[in-house]
């Protein structure tokens, strides 16, 4: 399993899972191909990657958890 952490870009804004992501919030994802993941979700309409968290002072809504099988939480 692998963790990667997601941003998306100031036009990106999408709904999953009664949550709205856009670009103050990092969504984190750990399965075995987070990025594919990440598509499956948001299509290519996002910003970077990341292989560990990002600094969070640019994201003030924190960092969502949008792992398969996972309870929504945002910290």
């Amino acid at each position: 399993m692998k963790t990667s952490y997601f941003t998306l870009g100031q036009t990106h804004t999408h709904r999953v899972k009664n949550v709205t992501l856009d670009k103050d919030i990092v969504v984190k994802i750990t399965a075995e191909n987070p990025r594919e993941v990440m598509f499956s979700m948001c299509g290519d309409k996002w910003g970077f990657e990341y292989d560990k968290e990002p600094n969070m002072s640019y994201f003030s809504r924190g960092i969502i958890d949008l792992s398969p099988n996972t309870t929504i939480e945002i910290s």
